[in-house]
């Protein structure tokens, strides 16, 4: 091909010439112009090409054009191979990429999110490119990929994208994953492997490190930290990154580095820092690598202990004078610094995951781990040696120690029982609690108190709680003999004494406290728990259920002061029947009636056991809460709760809705659709243990179904259905046997299916009586309403007759006023009715009275026609005739007469003038009726008797 025609295609195949001299480029045109063939030759254009792209976008790539600079980055990367001239356009390029990327709209970042991620994977691809150069300008742009900010000068319209917005695309994309996989190829580049650890330091704390992890990176990273390093940086920042994804990817990074290769490098790094190191860097670091083997000892298929790594750790911890292949113990360089105590503190934390394998626990064993941890808790004056790597603490540090150990103890502590015995673990702890709760030097127990002690305590009593949960009964039995339960019951109410605040920890330890002595006394010798524990159960009940919710751990507190009752003083008798005295069952009472469904079961069950003591009963019957209602309208109260809860099929005023299921729910059928193993019990059954309402049943068989007093109707309605609980209960049973066999596909033999039958009829018989007996109490009911209703409507009567009395009086008054005729038609009428009357009393009382006496009763008689005829004057018929013509109302005594009056009749002048006879006046008091007696009478009267 000659010259005329290569120069006619170019001139009219191109594009680019055109374009270049345009004010804008088209990248498109740009990526037609790099690939096509027959511009191969124009490396001069290219160049000029580029030169003048990336001067276009010094500010930062757009996100809209990141697709085409992907294209543009991997054509200059092939070039790169046969043409060096292009490495500083890649340079130029990757250092663009360290700048966030802009945006023209606000949708830009989402639209462009995955041309983004994909963007950043093809220039971590770049690393591919074997010039030193362009390798340090990729893991430099990455670098500067977060902390670089974008130029000040932006077109108009433009704007970086956000921190958020970079680091989500950085953890989609493969940047990580492809940097760990080229560090292989930067073995004999030192100084660029340091820099692609940094990036990667950084990435790995800025990112969730999901595509450091698929890589293998963990492994990747510890495998190679102890290569050669002239800078003595890679383990530092290899250090660093495995913490990171530790904390990032912690099961993944575990699994990773559980290998021997990754546990063997760990050892060398670990023996190098721990004989030559002497910096506070140095120090940490160590430190740093003992963290990354805790983790790695977290993992359950670590071979950590098969390595002798394991053993260089334990006896670095218990100080053993070293074997010879194992100087490193002997020469180490362990100061007072804290980084020292710490690591001191990491050993131990490491002793609790080492003993949760099997053959950790055989090698703690092996290296008498038990005896340097007891040695280390001894307080001061007690240990005859320092314990192991102690004697050059300080006193604060001594006692950091000392708490770490104890945590450490708690939990290694049960693991190695038969060491602890052997060590004498209960002696130490109970000595180290005496040094905590004693009262000389001024160091008293409660918050604030000095030399810690009072943390101590409260770790010396989550050890001795992990060691009496075992329930390992010689243990138990050494802590009963040394007097532990007295002294844990005086520092509990030494506690609950001192305590101004409510304090989580004090909280958590008092409950702690209330275990360890339900531990001790559950199966023997609940009487050394004594009236003593009894008054500090009966202290934490009269508390309440207030703060069960406060989130403090008054909750456990509440629990364990509940469970204290049941295991320690139940079933004693005489710790019970003080218990009893002291008034604990209304306390339970108290408690059953305001606390959570949760609480409500194990209450229930120490009432139940407490039933079993005759005098429980009348304390029990007595009971009454705030509102009156007793214990018997509580626990009815509780079951139809409890029915709501299960959905119990009922109508709205508590009857048996469905005789066929009278105490399941209705869709309980509906759950029986699988046929249950022999060896899994069914629903009927796990009611009964799991639901308080067997518990509720059995404790009104206590107290008896018709002695029960205060009950309402409702409650005798959901009476009627407890006293048949046992009964409907077995029916269910059966019915769930017959629904088995039917799912089974197995037909019982005639005899046992009309058994079947007979039992769920007789049940369903029972259920409809019941229905009947609750229909007949909701009855009586309402005539009992009905008729207190009428009761009342007659007592509203009776108030009401006196004022209509009144009025009907005061009418008539009115009337004899206005009316001249009617007055004397009332005084006519009156006569006619007071003349047999005067007859009546001359006939009965003349042969009692003289005649003089005689004479003055019809004198009297006249008088009092004056009165008002509010009088009531008892004489035989005589009253009640006087009552018809007064209408005297003997409920209206306070209108009798107002008072004495003084009354003279002149009978005429003959010789019996002068003889009177008189009588006393009595005013009646109010609300009280005037009785007139036969010789008794009303008013003073003077008069002369005529002849």
């Amino acid at each position: 091909m000659d010259s005329g025609k290569t120069v006619h295609r170019r001139n009219t195949d191109i594009p680019a010439i055109s374009l270049v001299s345009t004010k804008r480029l088209d990248l498109s045109k740009v990526i037609r112009l790099l690939e096509d063939p027959l511009t191969t030759t124009f490396k001069e254009k290219h160049l000029f090409v580029l030169k003048k792209l990336l001067k276009r976008h010094q500010a930062g790539f757009l996100l809209r054009e990141l697709k085409g600079i992907a294209q543009v980055l991997n054509i200059c990367a092939e070039k790169v191979k046969e043409h060096p001239e292009f490495v500083p356009i890649l340079c130029e390029a990757l250092k663009i990429c360290g700048l966030p990327f802009l945006k023209e709209r606000v949708s830009d970042e989402l639209d462009y999110a995955q041309d983004a991620t994909d963007f950043l994977s093809h220039m971590a691809y770049l690393m591919r490119v074997s010039d030193a150069d362009v390798k340090h300008h990729v893991v430099e742009s990455v670098k500067s990929f977060f902390s670089c900010k974008a130029p000040a000068q932006l077109l108009d319209g433009l704007q970086p994208t956000s921190r958020g917005f970079r680091l989500q695309v950085l953890e989609q994309s493969d940047l990580g994953k492809t940097l760990l996989l080229s560090m292989v190829t930067l073995e004999n580049q030192p100084g660029i492997r340091l820099q692609l650890l940094e990036t990667l330091q950084i990435l790995s704390s800025s990112s969730d490190c999901a595509s450091i992890l698929q890589g293998r990176g963990a492994e990747t990273i510890c495998l190679h930290m102890i290569e050669p390093d002239p800078s003595g940086k890679v383990l530092s920042y290899s250090s660093e990154i495995l913490c990171n994804l530790l904390e990032k990817g912690q099961q993944e990074a575990r699994a990773q580095l559980s290998n021997t290769g990754c546990i063997i490098s760990l050892q060398v790094a670990f023996h190098k820092l721990l004989l030559s190191a002497s910096q506070p860097s140095d120090l940490q670091l160590r430190n740093d690598l003992l963290v990354i083997a805790t983790h790695v000892a977290e993992d359950s298929n670590s071979l950590l202990t098969e390595t002798l790594f394991a053993k260089h750790l334990v006896d670095l911890f218990t100080r053993k004078e070293p074997k010879p292949h194992s100087s490193s113990a002997h020469n180490s360089k362990v100061t007072c610094s804290n980084e020292d105590l710490k690591m001191q503190k990491l050993l131990l934390n490491l002793l609790v995951f080492m003993c949760r394998d099997v053959d950790g626990l055989q090698l703690c064993k092996e290296e008498q781990v038990m005896t340097a941890l007891l040695e280390l808790i001894k307080p001061p004056g007690v240990s005859s040696e320092p314990p192991p790597g102690s004697g050059h603490w300080s006193p604060v540090q001594q006692e950091k120690l000392q708490l770490q150990a104890l945590a450490t103890l708690a939990s290694i502590a049960p693991l190695m029982l038969d060491d602890y015995k052997s060590s004498q673990g209960n002696t130490c702890l109970l000595l180290l609690l005496d040094w905590c709760v004693r009262t000389d030097d001024d160091l008293v127990l409660g918050p604030g108190g000095g030399g810690g002690r009072t943390a101590l305590m409260q770790y010396c009593i989550r050890v001795l709680r992990a060691v009496t949960s075992q329930r390992e009964e010689s243990v138990n039995r050494d802590l009963r003999n040394q007097g532990v339960i007295h002294q844990l019951l005086g520092i509990l109410m030494q506690m609950e004494a001192r305590s101004e605040e409510d304090d989580a920890v004090t909280v958590e330890t008092m409950s702690d406290i209330q275990m360890i002595l339900l531990e001790l006394c559950a199966t023997d010798r609940k009487d050394l728990f004594g009236s003593t524990g009894a008054d500090m159960a009966l202290h934490f009940l009269r508390k309440g259920s207030g703060k069960f919710y406060s989130g403090l751990g008054h909750n456990k507190l509440i629990l364990s002061t509940i469970n204290c009752v049941w295991s320690c003083i139940v079933d004693c008798y005489m710790t019970e029947d003080y218990f009893l005295a002291k008034e604990g069952a209304f306390l339970l009472l108290d408690l059953l009636g305001t606390s959570p469904r949760c609480v409500q079961s194990t209450v229930l069950s120490i009432l139940l056991d407490l039933c079993d003591n005759p005098k429980a009963l009348p304390h029990i019957m007595s009971w009454r809460d705030a509102s009156g209602q007793t214990a018997a309208g509580v626990l009815l109260q509780l079951w139809r709760e409890e029915e709501e809860e299960l959905g119990v099929g009922r109508d709205h005023r508590g009857r048996i809705a469905d005789p066929q299921m009278p105490i399941s729910r209705p869709f309980h059928r509906d759950d029986g659709g699988l046929s249950l193993p022999a060896n899994v019990q069914n629903a009927a059954v796990l009611e009964v243990s799991e639901k308080i309402r067997a518990k509720i049943y059995s404790i009104l068989c206590s107290l008896g179904f018709q002695e029960l007093p205060d009950l309402s109707a409702e409650d005798f309605v959901t009476l009627s259905i407890v006293k048949r609980y046992l009964d409907f209960k077995v029916g269910e049973v059966w019915d769930e046997i017959r629904q088995e066999l039917v799912l089974e596909g197995v037909r019982p033999v005639s005899p046992d299916e009309e058994a079947l039958r007979s039992i769920c009829r007789i049940s369903e018989d029972t259920a409809k009586r019941v229905m009947e007996e609750q229909s007949s109490i909701l009855e009586q009911q309402q005539q009992k309403e009905l008729s207190d209703e009428m009761l009342e409507y007659t007592k509203m009567k009776f108030r009401q007759k006196p004022e209509e009395l009144a009025a009907k009086s005061w009418k008539h008054f009115l009337s004899k006023s206005s009316n001249y005729k009617f007055l004397k038609e009332e005084k006519a009428q009156r006569e006619k009715y007071l003349k047999p009357i005067r007859s009546e009393l001359e006939q009965e009382d003349a042969s009692l009275y003289p005649a003089e006496v005689l004479h003055t009763h019809t004198s009297l008689i006249q008088s009092l026609t004056l009165f008002t005829p509010k009088l009531t004057y008892e004489s035989g018929a005589a009253s009640r005739r006087l009552s018809a013509i007064f209408g005297a109302d003997p409920g209206n005594g306070a209108n009798g007469i107002p008072g004495a009056r003084r009354v003279e009749g002149d009978a005429g002048q003959n010789s019996n003038q002068g003889r009177t006879c008189s009588t006393r006046a009595r005013t009646p008091q109010h609300g009280q009726k005037l009785m007139l007696p036969r010789h008794q009478y009303v008013v003073r009267i003077r008069f002369k008797l005529s002849s």
